[in-house]
């Protein structure tokens, strides 16, 4: 590290700094409205731009795509990150907002499946990479940014506004989307509506490229430049130099990879575990976690604030320690609830599944082929139901049984009679029997594990690196963490649920990656809040 221990600056940046946290924050909301759009429908994406026939397949090639916008943020962080480490901060604020705004206004106008076949998912995908390379270099300069204008006292609590604008960004997502499918016909919405959404972000990006026009340069940025300490290889300085590169795969490991988990677990998954494994209505589902979103959302600042005097490292790592060791008992209580009578099944029945060829399925698509099995365990996990997996009955490609009732070969017909004759409760859960207060309280204290990773996390990483290559140096590790290990979260869990018949299994992931960085950032990282990189001469 480059910096310096803090003293009180010279500069009073409070007014200046309103105004950067301001436009910084706003413009940062609405990028990240435009990535969660997909995320946010990417089940009901399911049955538009990928072929029917399995409904758990559809869902994991959605999932997919909505994946592929996350792991390309990282290549994205590598071209933005250079330019705004080369030629500014603003510069690249500005081009990011445009790929952005532009590709999630396309989406609006993308045919569906049914009409132009597999040439529509490989346009989403398209259109999801630009997405995702867009956000790459969106936080880093955002981040940046606002605590290259924060005095060092301030910089968590500064960041931490920054920190907010992901949950802001989605709460407006699931608002807008609500409001759309509340006041249309279902029918309507399945036709068109659905594109109201993303063709009305057009609007956000003009707002946004006002915003970023209005911004001057950051002046650490300008001083640097004028002084001719700027970086003319920051790919090679970040990650080629010890002990630059030593510090980028700390921050992955030690860091960024269980916030990212933490957080995708307590926002995404949780929305995707209620509408999909709870069978959960769409508008109860969306205010529960939009109400959870604004509970939680002061939080974020509140840990910012909160890492300027005790530290930022402790509380990400208490965070994800919290999380990994009260998931399980978490979507428990979520099961418990919520659906009642989806528990009360899965306590009274025995589900099992005895198959010859069933496949881990993760990345879907025209090249994959689904055995029976993998059909019954699609047709049982879309239940939201957990079964045993037992060795193959010879001469039969699949056994499913419910009870003492033995279903030979896939027949979805005769497993859903045989489900209905025990007693399963059909079509969604009944909301009378929800216990509204404890599933809210579960899900917010899920978004607190997620401000306690998140709320630091910008300010502790801007730390980490000198300003010449501060930018490239943060976004890798913070888009691997979040791209790659969190965006991949909904995905694996879900192949994970569908593989072993648990619909709890999913959540080893989260809780090994937690784990994984709670030791790693242990063991090797150091507090920065005391570092002033202000005077820092770098």
């Amino acid at each position: 590290m480059s910096a310096t221990h803090a003293s009180t600056p010279t500069h009073d940046f409070s007014r200046e700094e309103k105004r950067v946290i301001f436009a910084s924050s706003l413009g940062t909301v609405f990028e990240w409205y435009d990535f969660y759009l997909y995320a946010t429908l990417a089940p009901f994406f399911a049955a538009l731009f990928f072929p029917k026939g399995n409904d758990t397949a559809a869902l994991l090639s959605a999932f997919a795509t909505y994946a592929a916008g996350f792991l390309v943020r990282p290549f994205g962080a590598l071209v933005f990150g250079r330019v705004g480490d080369l030629v500014g901060r603003k510069y690249t604020f500005l081009v990011t907002i445009v790929v952005m705004g532009g590709a999630t206004f396309l989406v609006g106008l993308l045919p569906t499946f049914e009409t132009i076949g597999w040439a529509a998912p490989v346009l989403l995908v398209t259109l999801r990479l630009l997405q995702g390379l867009a956000l790459g270099g969106e936080y880093g300069g955002a981040a940046t940014y606002v605590a290259e204008h924060a005095s060092p006292g301030k910089r968590g609590l500064d960041t931490s506004w920054i920190q907010t604008t992901a949950t802001i960004g989605f709460f407006l997502a699931l608002a807008v989307i609500g409001l759309c499918r509340v006041n249309l016909e279902a029918k309507d919405f399945t036709a068109w509506g659905w594109r109201i959404p993303f063709l009305a972000s057009v609007v956000l990006l003009g707002i946004s490229i006002y915003i970023r026009l209005k911004l001057e340069e950051s002046p650490m940025f300008r001083r640097m430049k004028a002084e001719g300490k700027g970086s003319k290889a920051p790919l090679t300085e970040s990650f080629l130099r010890y002990p630059n590169n030593k510090y980028v795969l700390l921050a992955l490991l030690g860091a960024t990879a269980g916030q990212g988990v933490v957080w995708y677990t307590g926002q995404f998954y949780a929305l995707f575990f209620l509408s999909i494994t709870l069978k959960l209505d769409y508008l109860t589902t969306y205010t529960l976690i939009g109400l959870s979103l604004l509970i939680g959302t002061p939080f974020f600042v509140l840990f910012g604030w909160l890492s300027d005097r005790i530290g930022r490292l402790k509380i990400i790592l208490i965070g994800c320690l919290l999380a990994a060791l009260t998931y399980f008992p978490l979507f428990q209580g979520l099961t418990h609830y919520v659906n009642p009578a989806l528990e009360s099944f899965q306590a009274r029945n025995k589900v099992a599944v005895a198959a010859t060829d069933s496949n881990f399925h993760l990345f879907v698509g025209p090249w994959s082929t689904f055995s029976d099995g993998d059909r019954a365990r699609d047709y049982l996990t879309k239940q939201g139901l957990s079964f045993e997996s037992r060795p193959a009955v010879e001469g039969k490609s699949v056994v499913t049984y419910v009870n003492d009732v033995a279903i030979d070969g896939w027949d979805e017909a005769k497993v859903s009679a045989a489900l209905a004759a025990a007693g399963y409760p059909q079509g969604p859960a009944d909301t009378s029997k929800i216990d509204y207060v404890m599933a809210e309280l579960l899900l917010v204290i899920m978004v607190v594990y997620v401000a306690m990773v998140y709320g630091p996390i910008a300010a502790f990483l801007v730390e980490l690196f000198p300003t010449r290559i501060r930018y490239t140096s943060m976004s890798l590790p913070y888009h691997i963490g979040n791209g790659w290990f969190g965006g991949m979260l909904p995905l694996t869990a879900t192949a994970m649920v569908a593989a072993t018949g648990d619909i709890y299994y999913g959540l080893w992931y989260p809780i090994v990656v937690a784990l994984m960085t709670l030791v790693i950032g242990g063991l090797f990282l150091r507090e920065t809040k005391d570092l002033d990189f202000h005077r820092s001469g770098d």
